[in-house]
C-alpha cells in the first residue's frame, strides 16, 4: 500500500529463507521469474494482489511445498492455471481478476481443480473474473478439502452442468458460480450444504424447478438465482429458512402464486421477484418488518395492494409496476417513513393519491399509466416531482408543471362527496334494505286474506289498441333513428305518435333472431295479466307473420342506466331512494300479489324506466317466467345479464323469486356507488360485491 512502481527485483526471489512476501496494493509491473518455486523453498505466504503484474504464473510454484497463502488476484496474469499437486499445506488461493485460462477448449474439464484435491487444508478458492477460463467443472470438485469454506468462480465462462458432487463439501459457506454458461438443473444435493450462507447462481442458463432441497440449508442468508430460465412455483418451504436475508429470483419464468410463507421471514431485507410470470393476489405483507427493498414488478399480480404494507417499517424501495393491481393506493403507505423510491406504474389503480405520501421523503415516484383521479398533492416531497411521475392518468388535475388540467375551484367539495360515499352511503344502503323489507312486510300483512285473486278477462284484451304496421311506420317516420329509444339483442324500441296523437313506445321484434317470436308471446302474455303503477303498461300490439311489435307506455325520462352513468344526468340521494322503493314495490307485486308468481329474470338499470314524474317502472319481460300454482322454482335455458343474474341462474339454470332479489341487491349497489359492472376494475375475482365488502 505504498504506490510502489516498476518491476520486483529478481534478487528478492533468490532469498531461500524468505517465508512471507507481501507487496499487495501497489503499482508493480513485470512478470514472475520462472524458477520462483525452486528458489523460494521456504515460502509460506505470497501476497501480490492488486498490482499490474503480467505474464504467466510459473508452473514451478507447485514446488513451494510449504505455501499456505497464494494471492495473485487483481492483476493481468495470462496463460493457463498451473496444477497445485504438491501444495498440500495450501489454505488460501486467490486468482480472481486476471485473464487466466483453464482448458484448451470449452468442452474440456478444468483439470487444475482436480489437482487441488491434494490440498486437504484448502479453505478459500477464489477464481472469479477470469472470463477466458472456459472449460467444464469436473466431478472431482466434490473431493476438494472438507475444510473448504469459499468456492468462487463467477464470470469465468464455465460451461456444462453444476456437478452434484458439490453436495459433499459439507463445510462450504459461500458458493458463487454466477455469470457463466451453466445449463440444465440446480442439483438437489445442494440441500446437503447445511453450513452454506451464500448461494449465487445468477446469470446462467439454468432451467427446471427450484429444488425443494434448498429449504434444508438452515443457515442460508443470500440466495441469488436471477437471470436464468427457472420455471414452476417458488417452494413454499423457503419460508422455513428463517436465516434468509436476501432472495433474488428475478428474470426467470417462475409461475403460480406467491407463497404466503415467504412473507413470514421477519428478518428478510431484500426480496426481488421481478420479471417472472407470478400471479394471484399478494398475501399479508406486513410481517416483513425488516424488508428494505421489495421488487415484484413485471409479473401478473392482481387484486388490491394490501393495506398491511404499512407494517413494512424499514421499507426504502418498493416497485410493484407492470402488474394488474387494482383498487386504490393504500393510505398506510405513509406509515413506511423511510420509503424513498416508489414505483406503481402500469397497473389498474384508481382513486386519489393519498395525502399521507406527502409526509414521506420520497426521492422518486412513478404512478404513471393508471386510472388515478383527483388533485395531485403539491406539498412535501411532491414539490420535487414533475410530469413524468404522473403520465397517462387522465382524471388527475393539479399544478401546471404536472402537465394535467387545473382542478375545479370547488375541489374541496369533491373531498366531502368522497367522505360521504365512504362513511354515509354504506350504512344508508343497509338502512334502505331494512326499510324496503319492512314496507313489503307491511303491505303483505295489510292485504285482505279473503280477497279473491285477480282474474284475466277479455275486457282487458278488448281495451288494447290494435295498431296497423302502416300506422306505426308513419308514427316513427319509417322507424327512423331519430326516433330510436334503444336497442337490444332481439329488437329495437322507437318513440311513435299514433294517429290519435298519443305518444307511445313501440318495441319492434327482429324476427330473424332465434326465439324472437316466443319472447314476443311471453312478454305480451305476461304484460296483459299485470297491472301495477311500477310496471310498464302495455297499450296494444301489432302482429302478423312478417311483423310483430308491442305498444307500451312512453317513458320520457328514459332508463335508469342513463341517469346513473351519464355526465348530463344526475340523481340525488332522495331520488335514488325513491327509485329503489318503486322497483321493490313492482317486484313485490310480481312475486306475491299476482295470481301466480312472476319472475322477471333480468333486473338491471337498463330495464328500469322513468316517467315524466321520475316514477320508476320495471319493463322488458322478454325472458320472464310465469309460475304455476305450486311452483317455487323452475329450470330455464334463458340467461339473464351477466353480473346481475344470481349464481344459480348461470350454473344450473334455476329460476326463482330469490334470483330477482339478488339482482335487485346488485342494482342497489350500482345505484348508490355509481360504479358500472363493466368497469375495468371488476375482473377476475373482483366484482362489485367483493369491492363493496373491501370498501
Amino acid at each position: 500500500m505504498n504506490a510502489l512502481s516498476g518491476s520486483i527485483p529478481h534478487s528478492i526471489f533468490n532469498l531461500s529463507t524468505l517465508k512471507v512476501l507481501s507487496l499487495l496494493l501497489n503499482h508493480l509491473s513485470g512478470s514472475l521469474p520462472p524458477n520462483i518455486g525452486l528458489s523460494l523453498v521456504n515460502l509460506q505466504e505470497l501476497h501480490l494482489s492488486s498490482n499490474r503484474l503480467t505474464g504467466e504464473i510459473p508452473t514451478t510454484i507447485s514446488n513451494a511445498s510449504m505455501l499456505t497463502w497464494l494471492q495473485l488476484n487483481n492483476n493481468s496474469f495470462t496463460g493457463s492455471i498451473p496444477h497445485f499437486d504438491n501444495l498440500r499445506s495450501l489454505q488460501v488461493i486467490r486468482l480472481w481478476g486476471n485473464n487466466l485460462t483453464g482448458a484448451d477448449s470449452p468442452d474440456q474439464e478444468l483439470t487444475f481443480l482436480s489437482s487441488l484435491t491434494n490440498c486437504p487444508n484448502l479453505e478459500y478458492l477464489e477464481l472469479s473474473l477470469n472470463p477466458r477460463m472456459n472449460g467444464v467443472l469436473p466431478p472431482s470438485v466434490g473431493n476438494l478439502s472438507a475444510s473448504l469454506i469459499t468456492f468462487q468462480a463467477s464470470n469465468c465462462n464455465i460451461r456444462g452442468v453444476i456437478p452434484s458432487a458439490f453436495g459433499n463439501l459439507s463445510n462450504l459457506q459461500t458458493l458463487d458460480l454466477s455469470t457463466n454458461n451453466l445449463t440444465r438443473f440446480i442439483p438437489a444435493t445442494m440441500g446437503k450444504l447445511k453450513q452454506l450462507g451464500k448461494l449465487v447462481l445468477y446469470n446462467n442458463r439454468l432451467g427446471g424447478y427450484i429444488p425443494r432441497d434448498l429449504c434444508l440449508m438452515s443457515n442460508l442468508m443470500n440466495l441469488g438465482l436471477h437471470a436464468n430460465m427457472l420455471v414452476g412455483p417458488i417452494p413454499e418451504c423457503l419460508g422455513e429458512v428463517k436465516s434468509l436475508r436476501m432472495v433474488i429470483m428475478s428474470s426467470n419464468k417462475l409461475s403460480s402464486t406467491l407463497p404466503s410463507e415467504i412473507f413470514g421471514l421477519a428478518d428478510l431485507i431484500y426480496l426481488d421477484l421481478s420479471s417472472n410470470n407470478l400471479s394471484g393476489q399478494l398475501p399479508y405483507i406486513g410481517r416483513l418488518k425488516a424488508i428494505n427493498q421489495l421488487d415484484l414488478s413485471a409479473n401478473e399480480f392482481s387484486g388490491s395492494i394490501p393495506e398491511s404494507i404499512g407494517g413494512c417499517e424499514s421499507l426504502v424501495y418498493l416497485n410493484l409496476s407492470k402488474n394488474a393491481f387494482n383498487g386504490s393506493i393504500p393510505q398506510s403507505l405513509g406509515e413506511a417513513k423511510g420509503l424513498s423510491k416508489l414505483d406503481l406504474s402500469y397497473n389498474h389503480l384508481y382513486g386519489s393519491i393519498p395525502e399521507s405520501l406527502e409526509k414521506l421523503k420520497l426521492e422518486k415516484l412513478n404512478v404513471s399509466y393508471n386510472d388515478l383521479e383527483g388533485e395531485i398533492p403539491d406539498e412535501g416531497c411532491f414539490s420535487e416531482f414533475d410530469a413524468l411521475s404522473f403520465l397517462n392518468n387522465f382524471k388527475l388535475c393539479g399544478s401546471e408543471r404536472f402537465q394535467v388540467p387545473s382542478c375545479p375551484k370547488n375541489h374541496p367539495k369533491s373531498k366531502v362527496v368522497a367522505l360521504v360515499m365512504k362513511f354515509v352511503v354504506p350504512p344508508f344502503v343497509a338502512f334502505l334494505f331494512v326499510v324496503v323489507g319492512l314496507l313489503i312486510l307491511i303491505r303483505r300483512w295489510r292485504r285482505p286474506r279473503d280477497k279473491p285473486p285477480p282474474t284475466e278477462n277479455s275486457s282487458k284484451l278488448r281495451s288494447w289498441k290494435v295498431v296497423s304496421e302502416k300506422e306505426l311506420e308513419q308514427g316513427t317516420s319509417s322507424f327512423s333513428d331519430t326516433n330510436l329509444l334503444g336497442k337490444g339483442s332481439i329488437g329495437k324500441v322507437f318513440k311513435a305518435t299514433l294517429a290519435d296523437g298519443t305518444e307511445v313506445a313501440v318495441k319492434v321484434f327482429n324476427l330473424k333472431v332465434e326465439r324472437a317470436i316466443s319472447i314476443f308471446e311471453t312478454e305480451s302474455h305476461i304484460l296483459s295479466t299485470i297491472r301495477h303503477r311500477n310496471l310498464v303498461k302495455i297499450l296494444g300490439c301489432c302482429s302478423n307473420p312478417e311483423f310483430k311489435a308491442l305498444i307500451l307506455t312512453y317513458m320520457p325520462n328514459g332508463s335508469l342506466e342513463k341517469w346513473l352513468h351519464s355526465d348530463k344526468n344526475c340523481l340525488d340521494l332522495v331520488q335514488r331512494l325513491q327509485v329503489a322503493i318503486d322497483v321493490a314495490l313492482g317486484l313485490e307485486y310480481l312475486h306475491h300479489d299476482h295470481t301466480y308468481p312472476v319472475v322477471h329474470c333480468d333486473i338491471k338499470p337498463g330495464n328500469v324506466l322513468l316517467d315524466a314524474d321520475m316514477t320508476a317502472h320495471v319493463g322488458d319481460f322478454g325472458i320472464a317466467k310465469l309460475f304455476g300454482h305450486d311452483e317455487a322454482a323452475v329450470h330455464t335455458i334463458a340467461m339473464g345479464t351477466i353480473g346481475y343474474a344470481a349464481p344459480e341462474f348461470g350454473s344450473d339454470g334455476m329460476v326463482s323469486t330469490m334470483g330477482d332479489v339478488y339482482s335487485y341487491g346488485i342494482l342497489l349497489l350500482e345505484m348508490f356507488t355509481s360504479k358500472k359492472l363493466t368497469d375495468e376494475m371488476f375482473n377476475g375475482e373482483m366484482r362489485i360485491k367483493e369491492w363493496w365488502v373491501k370498501h
